[in-house]
């Protein structure tokens, strides 16, 4: 009977201490945070969002009293679908990615005043404005050709409206810009109706440049025949002239009748 009683005090004893020690890696856990690197740790203690913020690391805090939530300071993409009216009133469709970042001297600030979902509450409707304003300065016709212009405007406007909040924008990237049917299919008409224009003067000028190259042609061909008739015409003299004559005559005297100085005077 007394074996059996120390065996249940020993048994007791070793639940009491699993119990203790299940209750104090509980507390630890809930005594303790590690922040991940590169991120920020904003320290709310009963509601209330304290001023200093936990650094990238190991940290204890006191369990059940104080929540940290994490704040990502590293560079973040953020696509947005959005879309905004051209300067000639056509709709602009564009798919944008922006990549920004938080100051993580600013963590604590923005969740106090934004809270964990600034991308929805500050970045996108910045996006969306901004991007209006842009487009309103342009043609659509001219946004096509001014996408790098656009997105450096961009990153330039968001930055005006969010570094107050902590939130820096590296760069805006357009993905996409698109329009409506009418206005794609008026783009392509007047692309060919360029090109056909483009043939013609091409085909026009073509043809000029073989007009005047066949006349230089001409001209020099007849330059060179009056050049060679007049260097022929300087070199003939009388005696060359009896001397052809008398090579292509066949020894037969012209018969004539009549009286004058006759046709070939060979004693010359």
């Amino acid at each position: 009977m007394e074996k059996e009683t120390n065996t249940m005090k020993k048994e007791t004893k070793y639940i009491i201490t699993g119990i203790v020690a299940a209750l104090a890696v509980v507390l630890l856990i809930f005594s303790t945070v590690i922040v991940k690197a590169g991120h920020t740790g904003v320290v709310i203690t009963m509601g209330k969002v304290q001023e200093n913020v936990l650094h990238e690391g190991f940290h204890f805090k006191r369990p059940l009293i104080d929540r940290v939530v994490q704040i990502d300071n590293r560079i973040v993409k953020l696509e947005v679908d959005t879309e905004a009216f051209s300067k000639d009133l056509q709709t602009v469709e564009a798919k944008l990615a922006v990549n920004y970042r938080v100051d993580s001297s600013k963590s604590q600030d923005l969740y106090k005043n934004v809270g964990k979902k600034y991308e929805d509450t500050l970045i996108t409707p910045a996006m969306n404005e901004v991007l209006k304003i842009i487009c309103s300065g342009y043609t659509a016709e001219e946004t096509i050709a001014s996408r790098s212009q656009i997105s450096t405007s961009l990153t330039s406007g968001l930055n005006d409206k969010l570094t107050a909040h902590g939130i820096t924008v590296t760069d805006v990237n357009i993905i996409d810009f698109d329009f409506s049917d009418a206005f794609i299919n008026a783009i392509e008409d007047k692309q060919v109706a360029q090109q056909k224009l483009l043939k013609a003067e091409t085909d026009k000028q073509t043809a000029i440049t073989n007009a005047e190259a066949e006349a230089e042609t001409l001209k020099i061909k007849a330059n060179a025949e009056a050049e060679a008739n007049r260097i022929l015409s300087e070199s003939l003299t009388d005696k060359i002239i009896r001397y052809t004559m008398l090579e292509k005559w066949d020894g037969v005297l012209p018969k004539y009748s009549g009286s004058g100085t006759p046709i070939i005077d060979l004693a010359e």
